[in-house]
This record gives C-alpha cells, structure tokens and sequence, in this order.
C-alpha cells in the first residue's frame, strides 16, 4: 500500500474528522465526573466512593495506553480506530443498563480501555502531517481532545437532568457507532510502521523511554501537568453541588465550558513548536498554572474567580500537553505511537494517583485542601521543569565538547609528532 503521507498533509475536513473522533472517544471517560453525587445518590454510595468511578476509568485507560496503543506502529490504523470505536459503543451500553455500582465501575473500566483509542489517533495525525505543519495539525486534534473533555462533563450535566445518567451513557454508545461507521468510509488506510512481535513492540517501549532522557523528563511533566487537572475537575463537583453553591448537575456541567479557552490556545502551542520555542510555552504555562490555584483557592467564595481559574488551568494545561508531544513526536519519528503510550500512560497514571488523593483530601480538608494540593504539585511542577532543562542542556554541551575535543586532540598530537619527527 501506498504511504498515505504527502508533503501538503492531510486536508482539513480529515483533520478536522480526527479531531472530533479524538474528542469524542475521550469524553467517554469525563462523563461521570459532573454526575458522581447523583450516581451516588441512585446506587446508595457515598460521594467518596462514586470518585472511584473516575479512579477506575484513569487506572484503565492507562492500562490501555500500555498495552494496545502500541499497535498503532504494528497493525494498520482505520481498521484499529474503527474496532475499537464498536467496541467502545459496546461498552457504553452496557454502562447504561448497568444493574448495579460494581456493574457500572466495571463498564466503565471497560469503555476507559477501548476509548484509549483517542492516543492512537494523536500520533495517526502527526505520522500524516509534514515537518513544517506537524504541530498545528497535532494541537488541532488535541483541541478537539480538550473539547471532548470540557463538553462532555456541559452534555453529562445537562443530559442526566433531563432523562437520567443513564442517558448520557446510551447516547454516547450511538455517537461511538457512528464515528465507527464515518472513520471506516472517510479515513486512509495507515500501514504499520513497524514489522515487530507484540512482545518486543511492547519491550521496544521500556527501552525508548530508558533510552531518551527528554521522553523521561517529559513523562515527569506530563504526570504532574495532569494531576493537577484532575484535581481540579475531580473536586469540582463537590464544591459545586455543596452549601457554598448548591448548583444542579446542569450548572455544574456548565463549567466545563470555562475551560474551552484551552482549547483556543491549542493551535497557537502548535505553531510555537513548529517554530521551536516550546521551552519558553512550558516555562509560561506552568507560571500560569501557578497562577490559577491562587485563583480557584479564591474562588470558595468567589464565583468570577472560580471561572478565571478554571479557564487558566485549563489553558496552561492544553499548552503544556501539545509542548510534550510535541518535543517527543520530533525525538522519535518511526515510534510515535509508543512514545505516546510511554507519556500518556504517566498523565494518566499521575491523573489516578491525583483523583485518589481528592478522594482522601476533599473529606478531610475540603476545596482548601484540594487547593493546596493543586498548587503544590504545580509549584514542584515549574522547579522540576526548571532544574531538568538545566541538567539536560549541560549534559547535551558536555557531549558536544567531548565530540569536540577528540579530532583537537588527535591534531595536536599529529603536530606533535610532526614537530618531533621534522628535519
């Protein structure tokens, strides 16, 4: 088969299309955040033990960013998208009819896995793209995945008080059919990549990220960069719906279109990777970071403040995750889709850690402690991304002085051996 990649790259309605299936996919595993209190509510669990929902969703979708993102470099791409998008409308019907809590947990477990899918179509749209485009074609799809997440807790909200929970879940099982349907007729078929085993296709993964110490310092961030944004979608809903607010799940899905700013500032983090100062965007984006807890710290009593925050957040978040990918995609041009599965399997392992810490912080500390924990992981984030470009760039000038050094001192020993040996 013909390689699908040209030097114009793929055309908009194509990267629009990957864009919205990215979003979609992803929304899948957002859902339940806005609806904890009522899903709680209907199964008799408590607020604490409905967050477990969002725990479990993490913990799987990073399971599936280990184990089947990966075969975007070894099987052919529209027959993957289109499998695992079915298999995501499986799994959502299933959560909509689900009998009981252990039920639900276990289909949303489940629909986590295969709507990891999302991480299979990010480095699909970078692997079309040209060099000189790469980054605004990857920070239009990761739009579409900011929009995916900030929408789907607005259409959660807002669909649970007209027909229920269940609703959402049987709706988003037809969009899933749907897409699944449009992706096999619209999308190019993507040969492999690679022509590796499973086995050493999955080895190949250790051995990137033991290898690339940027790729590791990038994990690092990328861990902490979503920590911090669980957190704050995560408590959320109980600031929101207790007595400081007492909004209705419709309101409170609302917020999520707060963070849609994110979602502008995509395009703008992909132009600045193409022109290489995605140093400077991370610098400034975790200043914001810092910035926006000050905020939602204020933002208790303060519902202007609360929405600044929000929309700061998520601002520094998106601009953050287009830099990463970004820096990594130029790093390893033929492995794109397992070094997505080493960087996102450490957002999202770093976003469950996060969303279990909500879960013990909230009842004990409430929206002050969950703020404290937020700007502490983004002030630790700023010095770790200050110290780590220090160390990588001294050692990157000790290997080239080294390079360097080694003709010089071959020169000046031929010279010295010329000058010895010279009538």
């Amino acid at each position: 088969m013909p390689d699908t990649t040209t030097t114009t790259g793929p055309g908009r309605g194509l990267v629009l299309l990957l864009a919205v299936v990215t979003g979609a996919a992803v929304a899948n595993i957002y859902y339940a955040q806005p609806l904890l209190s009522v899903i709680g509510d209907g199964f008799g669990s408590t607020a604490g033990a409905a967050a477990l929902l969002v725990t479990a969703s993490q913990l799987g979708y990073a399971a599936a960013l280990a184990l089947v993102v990966p075969l975007g470099d070894l099987l052919e791409r529209r027959a993957l998208v289109t499998v695992l998008l079915g298999l995501t409308a499986a799994g959502l019907v299933v959560a909509a009819v689900a009998p009981t809590f252990p039920a639900l947990v276990a289909a949303v477990t489940a629909v986590a896995v295969t709507s990891a899918v999302a991480q299979i179509v990010v480095p699909l749209a970078a692997s079309l793209a040209p060099d000189a485009t790469r980054g605004r074609v990857v920070g239009t799809v990761m739009s579409g995945l900011l929009i995916g997440i900030l929408v789907a807790r607005t259409v959660a909200g807002g669909l649970a008080e007209l027909g229920g929970w269940r609703l959402v879940y049987g709706l988003a099982a037809a969009v899933m059919a749907v897409l699944a349907v449009v992706v096999r007729l619209r999308l190019p078929r993507v040969q492999p990549e690679q022509s590796l085993s499973y086995g050493r296709l999955l080895g190949s993964v250790v051995e990137l990220v033991r290898s690339d110490a940027v790729l590791r310092q990038r994990m690092v961030l990328g861990a902490l960069g979503m920590g911090g944004f669980t957190i704050l979608w995560t408590a959320l809903t109980f600031l929101l719906s207790g007595p400081g607010y007492r909004f209705g799940e419709a309101t409170i899905g609302l917020f999520g279109l707060a963070g849609l700013a994110g979602a502008a500032a995509a395009p703008l983090a992909g132009r600045l990777a193409d022109r290489g100062h995605t140093g400077r965007a991370v610098t400034g984006a975790f200043v914001v970071l810092v910035v926006s807890w000050v905020l939602l710290g204020v933002g208790a009593w303060s519902l202007v403040a609360l929405v600044a925050g929000i929309v700061l957040l998520d601002l520094a978040q998106q601009t953050l995750q287009i830099s990463h990918q970004s820096a990594i995609y130029a790093r390893a041009p033929h492995a794109r889709s397992r070094v997505t599965t080493a960087y996102i399997v450490s957002c999202f392992l770093g976003g469950a850690a996060a969303s279990a810490a909500t879960s013990a912080v909230y009842p004990m500390a409430g929206w002050a402690g969950v703020v404290v924990l937020g700007a502490a992981i983004a002030v630790f984030g700023i010095l770790f991304w200050l110290v780590s470009e220090y160390l990588l760039r001294r050692s990157a000038r000790r290997t080239d002085d080294n390079r360097e050094a080694i003709p010089r001192s071959r020169s000046a020993s031929s010279q010295t051996r010329g000058e010895h040996w010279a009538p």
